[in-house]
């Protein structure tokens, strides 16, 4: 489902897999913040396979905008490496959970409003999204997300068409996914009582499950999104996600 997802709508699963991770690494005795740190960094991790995948069918329908892409990466990486490794480490797990609530919660709203920009504002030069790529990758480190939650209504804004805003998205998630589980990994490597199996924060055994089965549904996805009609979709999905925003509230508030 979340590789379904990241395909046809372009915000990634990390919506679905850190809610259900948070949930059942603390059924399994983890810790809450060390439960709602490592489902983020698991959830990210995904993103490494699903990307490829999304992308590889995006870039087939010749709807990947590399100029964008190219630009933007730099940032990306940097503010992923600074997320991962550093903030990530400092902050507790409850404010995450807060943060990743707000962070669906807002994901919600955009899907509901789907405001149209100005028809003569245009995507701003290098130094710009340079600027936007490096705010997005540090974002998307706190919140275990590929990024398409900014980049893609950023894109949108600039009168990028929705499905080159997409694809462009699912290109931009590696390099977000790669920078954040490096700091993700470095960041966890000296924490004691983590759950067997697990490399730093990145949950092995759930990286492995969840990777092997969206790197399939993420090209279903994409091949979709030419179909369905996406905006009706976006806004059920909009509902799902207030009801996880409202779980993630939950585990924040009670610790």
């Amino acid at each position: 489902v979340a590789g379904f997802l990241a395909g046809l709508l372009g915000v990634g699963g990390g919506m679905l897999m850190v809610p259900f991770m948070t949930w059942l690494l603390t059924e399994r005795g983890v810790p809450g913040g060390h439960a709602v740190k490592m489902a983020i960094a698991t959830s990210m991790a995904t993103i490494l396979f699903t990307s490829l995948s999304s992308v590889r069918a995006h870039w087939k329908l010749g709807n990947v905008r590399w100029d964008i892409a190219r630009r933007m990466a730099p940032g990306l990486v940097a503010g992923g490496l600074i997320a991962g490794a550093g903030a990530f480490a400092v902050i507790k797990g409850q404010a995450l959970a807060l943060l990743f609530a707000v962070f669906i919660g807002y994901m919600a709203l955009q899907m509901l409003v789907g405001r149209q920009p100005k028809p003569s504002r245009q995507m701003p030069g290098t130094a710009g999204q340079l600027a936007a790529g490096s705010v997005i990758g540090f974002l998307s480190g706190l919140v275990g997300a590929g990024g398409g939650f900014i980049s893609v209504p950023f894109m949108v804004a600039h009168n990028v068409a929705i499905l080159n805003a997409v694809a462009t998205s699912a290109a931009l998630g590696f390099p977000i996914a790669l920078a954040n589980t490096v700091g993700y990994v470095f960041s966890g490597a000296a924490l004691p009582n983590l759950p067997p199996h697990s490399l730093g924060y990145v949950w092995l055994p759930a990286l492995a499950v969840i990777a092997s089965c969206s790197v399939f549904t993420a090209p279903l996805g994409a091949k979709m999104a030419h179909r369905l009609p996406v905006a009706k979709l976006k806004k059920v999905f909009a509902v799902v996600l207030y009801g996880l925003a409202s779980y993630m509230l939950w585990k924040g508030l009670h610790g």
